[in-house]
């Protein structure tokens, strides 16, 4: 097989966005420099061969509305953040981990199988809106709704901490 070169030149550019959107959203990349530079050169392997920034530490189909969930930043990265303090490839991790107070270990993979994934596709096809897969939380200072299990620990648009938010739907 052969090697996909990255240009060194377009790994700085992408971390240096992902490094700005990180902080302006309230997240935090790996200060590993270097293990954070490869899985930046992985998005733009996966960006160049699918046409999107797939997490590099999971299989992409090749078909972006089958891995929209994976699309770094992956629908798990906050979930992951909040139990185990990075997200599955470790590109984002929590204050804790860049403090030292808590060590990066492998995680759980949360994304469903195929088949659990296409099964809810087919349920939310029929279910009606009382039925969300996910609470809606809303940010009580500006407003931006998101849906999952627990509200983010900042908010993306305001910066509001997770206690600002309350359970929507």
């Amino acid at each position: 097989m052969a090697e996909h070169r990255v240009d060194p030149g377009a790994v700085d550019k992408l971390f240096k966005k992902l490094n700005a959107d990180a902080e302006s959203g309230g997240y935090l990349l790996n200060p590993d420099t270097q293990m954070t530079k490869d899985l930046v050169e992985g998005l733009i392997v996966n960006r160049d061969r699918y046409g999107y920034e797939a997490c590099p530490c999971r299989l992409a189909s090749g078909n972006k509305e089958e891995d929209l969930d994976i699309i770094c930043p992956c629908d798990y990265r906050d979930p992951d953040l909040l139990d185990y303090g990075t997200c599955y490839c470790g590109l984002y991790v929590s204050q804790e981990v860049v403090d030292g107070k808590k060590e990066i270990r492998p995680i759980p993979e949360r994304r469903p199988s195929k088949e659990e994934r296409d099964m809810k596709k087919e349920q939310k096809k029929t279910e009606p809106l009382a039925s969300l897969s996910h609470p809606v939380w809303r940010c009580n200072v500006c407003g931006y709704l998101c849906a999952r299990d627990n509200p983010p620990e900042v908010c993306p648009v305001c910066k509001a901490k997770k206690e600002r938010f309350t359970r929507f739907l």
